[in-house]
């Protein structure tokens, strides 16, 4: 049994605030303290088959929270940080900490385990925080000290307890945080500690938590409907941070950049500002609730402020089942017009789709595969159905024994109306047509002539032809031609595009699609072939060679 350390509600007030003694904190003690992200399985959103035409690109994005506990670790105490996604860490690097810090997300889950197993052959205690582990504490009894929830109470807590002691404790402590640190007094992601030319992106985060209440969603229960936010000026010195670092493109990880519309205009104004000071070399991505169509406004200042990308949350095309799901900001206006509006500021959409829902009938795979033709969205992620804990789906699936506590031998925890076997066939299918190269090629076409026009362009664009840039982007173009104009067996299909968009001085097109084309098709191929999981949280583990060889070469 864990020996849970509960801070009570109680005690927290603004006159007793524990996150103001957590900006104060001073260690009595020196420690070393190694920062350890685990490696991110395979996917369709890592992006890895396009890494090796980047030349340099190892990794997809700077991870957010444990750079920002990184910053927050007392400037006593020595600290390395080391992306698993780039390198592996050392034994020499365990042999020198006194502590190893960990954090990840669900699909990071064996390699969580991993990192703890060698730290502890190292004789070394290990602190897990994150997502993963603040939604599912149980899922990670081996490690020593959890950190559940986010920054605030609970890491002076843990702070507190590592200045005591670097002893593995004999049994499991809980740290779960009761007062939140206020987002306006985060301090900037440590990104002065890694390389940003090792990632695809850079990533910002401006708020947390989001008011919808989606029925498979954990985001409410983890992180709040009344969205926290950080100060535009905040925002604005992150992105200097990654643009001088050579960021070209920077994604906002919120679960829902407008969960506060308001807060959303206070925060484009500042980029647009910043962005005329750029000279609009960075582009922009963010995720967000498809009702945003409705906002025109948001819209108009996103496309002024170099937004060219927006992940939607669209599950399904069918009404029933949005409605089923509690997803009814998606109907606020029709689907593709929604899409459509969107697409008109510039703004590329792309989706999450999701299969094995309740409402699913023999037709579904035929309907989103009509779907993705008539929308033109050229990435969608498309997973079956898992029940995440800390859901209504999850509650709502357990009281029926529709939950499988044991499902290392398959991708997803549910119970399905339909057979396990005829959903995964489903998927099959519909992930084989939906990445079809010449469906895929045919969507970013009409991308590239209905989307890419509407966007704001550098008035200098000669200004980032400097010899780092020109040599790196003769590096990639090599690459493309060699491994998609040459060897792919869709290289007609490329050069049809690449001609297309040369012509009207567009290169910047042909690198975008070529690249996340190639990672669609070669990951989708691997999907129909039974080699990756349908769904990004499976546990079952898949390819397990090539991780391992990918690892012991990082």
């Amino acid at each position: 049994m864990s020996l849970e350390m509960l801070n009570s509600p109680e005690l927290a007030s603004p006159e007793t605030s524990e996150s103001s003694a957590l900006r104060s904190f001073k260690p009595r003690n020196r420690r070393r303290i190694l920062c350890a992200f685990p490696r991110y399985s395979y996917s369709f959103g890592t992006f890895n088959h396009a890494f090796p035409l980047m030349g340099d690109v190892k990794g997809f994005m700077p991870p957010q929270g444990i750079l920002v506990i990184t910053a927050m670790i007392p400037e006593e105490w020595e600290i390395k940080f080391i992306d698993e996604n780039i390198r592996r860490v050392t034994p020499e690097e365990f042999a020198w900490a006194d502590v190893v810090f960990v954090s990840g997300m669900h699909i990071q889950r064996h390699r969580i385990h991993d990192i703890t197993r060698r730290a502890h052959d190292a004789g070394k205690v290990v602190a897990l925080g994150g997502p993963s582990v603040s939604s599912a504490p149980d899922y990670y009894p081996e490690v020593d000290l959890l950190h559940c929830g986010e920054v605030g109470d609970a890491t002076l807590r843990l702070f507190q307890r590592l200045d005591e002691t670097v002893e593995r404790p004999d049994q499991q402590i809980i740290y779960r945080t009761v007062e939140r640190l206020p987002m306006s007094e985060f301090p900037t992601p440590a990104y002065h500690r890694i390389n940003l030319r090792d990632y695809l992106l850079g990533s910002v985060q401006f708020s947390s938590g989001c008011p919808y209440t989606c029925e498979f969603c954990d985001i409410p229960s983890l992180y709040g409907r009344n969205p926290r936010l950080k100060s535009p000026e905040q925002v604005v010195r992150e992105l200097d941070q990654l643009a001088d670092g050579g960021c070209v493109s920077v994604y906002f990880v919120d679960d829902n950049f407008i969960g506060n519309p308001k807060a959303a205009e206070v925060l484009l104004d500042a980029l647009i500002e910043w962005q005329e000071r750029r000279d609009f070399q960075v582009r922009l991505a963010c995720e967000a609730t498809l009702n945003m169509a409705g906002h025109t406004r948001i819209l108009e200042k996103m496309q002024k402020a170099g937004f060219n990308n927006c992940f939607f949350g669209i599950e399904t095309p069918d009404p029933t089942a949005l409605k089923a799901m509690k997803k009814g900001q998606n109907m606020r206006m029709p689907i593709l017009e929604a899409i459509q509006t969107v697409n008109r500021y510039g703004i590329e959409a792309a989706s999450g789709i999701i299969m094995g829902l309740d409402t699913d009938t023999d037709e579904t795979p035929q309907a989103l595969m009509d779907f993705a033709d008539i929308s033109n969205i050229p990435i969608m992620t498309v997973n079956i159905l898992y029940a995440l804990p800390n859901t209504a789906l999850y509650t709502r699936l357990e009281k029926d024994n529709r939950v499988l506590h044991d499902a290392e031998d398959r991708d997803s925890n549910i119970v399905f109306l339909q057979p396990y076997e005829t959903v995964v066939k489903n998927w099959q299918r519909v992930i084989g047509h939906v990445f079809n190269a010449k469906n895929l090629y045919a969507r970013y076409a009409y991308n590239a002539q209905h989307v890419y026009p509407n966007r704001l362009k550098p008035k200098y664009p000669l200004r980032q032809a400097t010899w780092s840039n020109i040599k790196r982007a003769l590096g990639i173009f090599r690459r493309i031609i060699w491994r998609v104009g040459i060897c792919s067996d869709y290289r007609r299909l490329f050069w049809k595009m690449a001609v297309h968009e040369l012509k009207q001085g567009n290169v910047e097109t042909v690198f975008q699609v070529a690249m996340v084309a190639h990672h669609l098709i070669t990951y989708a191929r691997e999907c129909t072939q039974g080699k990756m999981q349908s769904s990004n949280y499976s546990i079952r583990r898949v390819e397990e060679d090539r991780e391992n060889e990918a690892l012991a070469a990082a």
